[in-house]
């Protein structure tokens, strides 16, 4: 999934100046995945979990392979990925060892988890020749941390780990007779002002905290939904039985899961709320405000990056129910607002976090190296 949505294109658009190989774990989407976007290949099993023995046998399994391959580069994305691959690239001698940051799960963890997060985060930038935070808010927290050198830091473009393809990510490609459709399908009312999560339905996404705030909103507005485009995860991070329930039985919140194309459900939506706990560069935050749609986030590193508090949305605290409602309010209730967040969210977006310049910011870095 990873490659798949965080990574969308960018080996497609590397593979016309190196030879690509893409190494990830769920061995028949990764053949999909290669097939379009042409480009070779490597199975590894991976675990998202704290699982030692498994890891030390995918590390051991990789070292083989990039011994044998004798790659320039080698560049990770997430935290299990980013260990593993960064120690079987040390082993094999790999000269250019990089690892992307995208987001920290130690950030919400505590005690013993925390402290052996924290020292796995250390070992692989050990590892790594250099890091890449795709956030100044996670710049700036790595080094606060002492995580690594300030040397081995830096980030790509204005952020991000693959910007937006904004002509794919565009309004003008839905008309209204499909968003009617679309609605009807749903069993969403015409009127309804349809606030839309896209994401893991997960904890740490703050879905607990939407779902009580859509809720009390609820009590005293009609014409509202929630559309929810995304995935349970009931072992790692599990929601509330409470929320469970409520997001099966209400007759306003709308549970899709995950969806290989998002665009429609954003065109059939007002805003994004997306209150997470903790991101890297949110890509569905760019993809929102790529397709007009303004957004509803938590003051945390890359969504404090992508949205101006009153310009193309409007910053909550995290974890406040309290908060989240009052700017879900004021969305719907105040016309000339939401009109104006609108009005240059798509703007914001094209202007800063295209995907071309991304790729060819990564393109230059690599070519450096």
């Amino acid at each position: 999934m990873s490659l798949e949505k965080l990574l969308e294109g960018q080996l497609a658009f590397m593979k016309d100046h190196f030879e690509v190989v893409a190494i990830s774990a769920d061995k028949e989407r990764l053949g999909t995945y290669g097939n379009s976007e042409g480009v070779r290949i490597f199975h590894l099993e991976l675990t998202r979990k704290i699982t030692p023995l498994k890891d030390f046998a995918a590390v051991f399994k990789l070292y083989q392979f990039l011994k044998k391959e004798k790659p320039s580069i080698v560049h990770t994305h997430t935290p299990k990925a980013g260990i593993v691959g960064m120690m079987a690239a040390w082993l094999a001698n790999v000269p250019n060892r990089l690892h992307t940051v995208a987001g920290l799960p130690l950030m919400e963890a505590q005690g013993l988890k925390r402290k052996i997060l924290n020292f796995v985060e250390k070992l692989t930038y050990r590892f790594a020749t250099k890091v890449y935070p795709n956030s100044r808010g996670l710049y700036e927290f790595i080094i606060s941390e002492k995580f690594t050198v300030p040397e081995k830091l830096s980030i790509i473009g204005q952020g991000s780990s693959n910007g937006i393809d904004t002509s794919d990510f565009d309004p003008t490609l839905f008309t209204e007779d499909s968003k009617t459709f679309l609605r009807k399908e749903l069993g969403i009312p015409q009127n309804h002002f349809v606030f839309i999560f896209v994401g893991r339905l997960v904890k740490d996404k703050g879905i607990n905290e939407l779902v009580a705030a859509f809720l009390n909103f609820a009590n005293s507005n009609s014409n509202i939904s929630l559309l929810l485009v995304g995935p349970f995860e009931s072992t790692l991070d599990p929601l509330l039985p409470e929320t469970l329930s409520q997001i099966e039985h209400h007759q306003r919140i709308h549970s899709v899961g995950y969806q290989n194309d998002v665009r429609a459900y954003f065109s059939i939506s007002e805003a994004l709320v997306f209150p997470s706990y903790r991101e890297g560069f949110p890509n569905v935050v760019m993809q929102a405000g790529a397709m007009g749609l303004p957004s509803i986030v938590t003051d945390i590193n890359g969504c404090n990056e992508i949205i101006d508090n009153g310009a193309n949305g409007l910053i909550v605290s995290p974890k406040s129910v309290e908060e989240l409602e009052t700017a879900m309010k004021l969305l719907a209730t105040d016309t000339l607002l939401y009109t104006n967040l609108k009005t240059i969210a798509r703007q914001k977006i094209v202007s800063r976090f295209s995907r071309t310049e991304i790729w060819q910011a990564l393109l230059k870095e690599y070519q450096s190296l």
